[in-house]
């Protein structure tokens, strides 16, 4: 037993103690950099995970042409990291399904139904063409050493193409994860020509599994953004409903299971479902008699994954560092990297041009003007050396840079067959396509966003000719659950003991409601509260009034006639109720303690009670009962005082009749009419009178 559980004693000697805390204060930053840094993000010089570039160039390094066994790259892959066979052939597989840096032969799976790839010894795999071309140049590559110091691995490969954004990635890391959604190939090189010529691009996701995008909240990918992804979904027959592509981060299994959870709870009504799908999606939804089509899809997409809210998160490493950028800025830093990296290619090549010009030009020199004779009778290398300089001296100027050694060193190793077969005709004319190639790569150095422009124009018409956008964008209409969710529970309410639920059978029938629906209750202390439907919820004792809360009864009017108090004034007032916070309580009253309702109750609109008052018997009071209309208030909102009713103790309040405020305007127009005439009656007989 350890007495203190921070100070372990880790060496011989008992006064060395090394806190624990601290201990896992360092290892643990180790182990959140290692996995941000060498497992889960991607780099965004690339667009690779470090298991994907090992992988990549572990098959660049295997290629010959022909397919090799996924097993074989696995074992091979890891000479430069022990990622784990599984892992590495996991990684492979959905590098892969993505169908543009790997060329695949046998059982990879199935990005629709879910299927796993068959085991890495039964498939094969060697780069595509795109890869080939697009991918790698060990010229222009940067070097490391593996994990062991044993082989050199790419710090990153030279990838000349918005690889990142293509493809997409998502990781989980500590402490932060990526998910960067795939991109439309030609979309991508279009952008990346816009931003080239200056001129503003945008960019929207293109999933594999194709479906419609709403991508009003895109927000370039960033932090806080969101898309909405809706199967493709048609009317096959008349109670058949065809899905025939899905949302992007799902199969037609988990698709399946969405939708009959959905008809399990009653959301969905539904006969029978049918997956028929193989290299393309057909899921058929048998639906019951008589069922409403567009309600039933409508139902697919508000209660299934056939509708999917996606929230984009785009970090990428960046200077050995997790950084958050858009798409849009991704995009130009990989087309910046591009346009270097053809730069880098062009002056590789320009300066191999130039050394074979001049490799070229020495040895026509040497045969042409017969150099090597001067060397014949010379015995010691030294002097050999020196004497072919020396030879050399007069064509100098015409090279394009200094003789070195080395260059001497060659023309005494050219055969005497190749001397004796000198053809100067031919030489001269591979000197000038060396020239001419010369300067065209000087030309294209001079205009490189040009030459960019067409390496980009390139790959579009080589490779994007079959890469047309799969995912169709629009904008969704907003869909009502509550409309849409079909009626499968009952609502019960307990007035006395103030429950309301969907399981109290013995108390007072409410009416029919689903799991999705508000409810409004109005107690007698002034309360009103709305809640979720649920199977009991406790509102308040001496429940007055209850019902659905939608649309159609935020229409609704409600009258109230309170008490302010114990022995407080009456008052009355008219109010609607619209926007409220669930399980919030709002109190009707003015608040004072041992307030009281005398009078509820809620009609549609533009109809108002019409009550009788009865007060309790006084002496000192001549009239104890008359009528009040509710027309007669203005409609306010619920905190509205209200009018005043009486000051005194009021017995009851009884109901007499329903009233239209129209009609209680067109009367009370009437009665103003008709005293305006009674008025002019008046003028015109006193008129008269004078006249006489």
């Amino acid at each position: 037993m350890i007495d203190n559980p921070e100070n372990i004693n880790t060496t011989e000697d008992s006064n060395s103690l090394i806190k624990v805390g601290g201990m896992y204060k360092e290892w643990f930053l180790d182990y959140a950099s290692y996995v941000i840094l060498e497992r889960a993000v991607p780099d965004l010089m690339d667009g690779l995970k470090p298991v994907q570039r090992r992988i990549l160039h572990s098959m660049f390094d295997l290629e010959d042409g022909r397919y090799n066994k996924v097993a074989n790259v696995v074992g091979h892959t890891m000479q430069y990291h022990p990622h784990g066979d599984a892992s590495i052939s996991d990684a492979m597989v959905q590098v892969g399904q993505k169908e543009l840096l790997i060329d695949m032969q046998g059982n990879w799976g199935n990005i629709y139904t879910g299927d796993k790839a068959a085991a890495s010894r039964y498939i094969e795999a060697r780069l595509s063409k795109f890869a080939l071309e697009v991918v790698f140049n060990p010229k222009t590559t940067n070097w490391q050493l593996s994990y062991d110091g044993r082989k050199k691995e790419p710090i990153h490969l030279p990838v000349k193409f918005p690889l990142l954004l293509a493809q997409g990635a998502e990781g989980i890391a500590v402490g932060l994860s990526t998910k960067i959604l795939p991109h439309n190939f030609n979309e991508l090189i279009d952008g990346s020509i816009k931003y080239l010529k200056g001129r503003s691009f945008k960019l929207y996701p293109d999933f594999q599994t194709g479906g419609s995008i709403d991508i009003k909240n895109y927000n370039d990918g960033n932090r806080g953004g969101k898309v909405k992804v809706r199967a493709l979904v048609e009317k096959y027959d008349k109670n058949i409903i065809k899905i025939k592509e899905i949302p992007y981060g799902t199969t037609t299994a988990s698709l399946i299971e969405s939708i009959i959870k959905a008809s399990e709870k009653g959301k969905l009504k539904i006969k029978k479902i049918e997956d028929n799908t193989s290299s393309d999606v057909e899921v058929l939804v048998y639906l019951p008699s008589g069922s409403s089509m567009q309600k039933s899809i409508d139902s697919l997409f508000a209660f299934t994954q056939c509708e999917v809210s996606i929230s984009p998160l785009c970090c990428v490493i960046s200077d050995n560092k997790p950084q958050f950028l858009g798409v849009k800025e991704i995009l130009k830093t990989s087309t910046d990297n591009t346009k270097n990296l053809l730069k880098n290619e062009l002056e590789i090549q320009l300066n191999e041009l130039e050394s074979q010009w001049h490799t070229i030009s020495l040895e026509r020199i040497f045969i042409e003007n017969r150099i090597y004779r001067d060397i014949e009778e010379i015995t010691t290398w030294d002097e050999v050396i020196s004497s072919i300089d020396k030879g050399l001296d007069p064509f100098k100027k015409k090279l394009k840079r200094e003789i070195t050694v080395d260059d001497i060193k060659k023309l005494t190793e050219i055969p005497i067959r190749k001397i004796s077969k000198f053809d100067l005709n031919k030489v001269k004319e591979k000197l000038s396509n060396i020239e001419v190639n010369i300067e065209e790569v000087k030309n294209n150095l001079a205009h490189l966003v040009d030459y960019t422009i067409q390496y980009f124009t390139h790959l579009k018409k080589h490779y994007g000719k079959e890469r047309k956008r799969k995912t169709i964008i629009e904008e969704f209409n907003d869909l009502d659950k509550k409309k849409i969710s079909i009626k499968n529970q009952k609502l019960y309410v307990n007035k006395d003991e103030g429950f309301i639920g969907t399981t109290l059978k013995k108390d007072e029938f409410i009416s029919d409601c689903s799991d999705l629906d508000d409810v409004i209750v109005f107690t007698k202390e002034g309360i009103m509260k709305v809640v979720k439907v649920d199977s009991k919820v406790f509102i308040g004792k001496d429940i007055l009034h209850v019902s659905l809360f939608n649309s159609e009864s935020k229409e609704k009017t409600y009258n109230l006639i309170y008490r302010d108090g114990k022995k407080g004034t009456s008052y009355m007032k008219r109010f609607k109720v619209s926007g409220v916070i669930r399980d919030k309580e709002y109190n009707l009253t003015q608040g004072k303690q041992s307030s009281e309702v005398l009078y509820f109750s809620s009609n549609n609109k533009d109809i108002a009670d019409v009550v009788t008052i009865h007060l309790r018997k006084r002496a000192s009071i001549k009239k104890i009962k008359w009528e009040v209309d509710f027309a007669d208030l203005a409609t306010k909102g619920r905190d509205s005082k209200g009018n005043i009713v009486t000051k005194y103790s009021i017995r009851k309040v009884s109901y007499k009749e329903k009233n239209s405020v129209e009609q209680k305007i067109k009367k009370i127009d009437q009665i103003e009419v008709n005293d305006e005439e009674q008025v002019s009656d008046d003028k015109d007989q006193t008129q008269t009178k004078l006249d006489f």
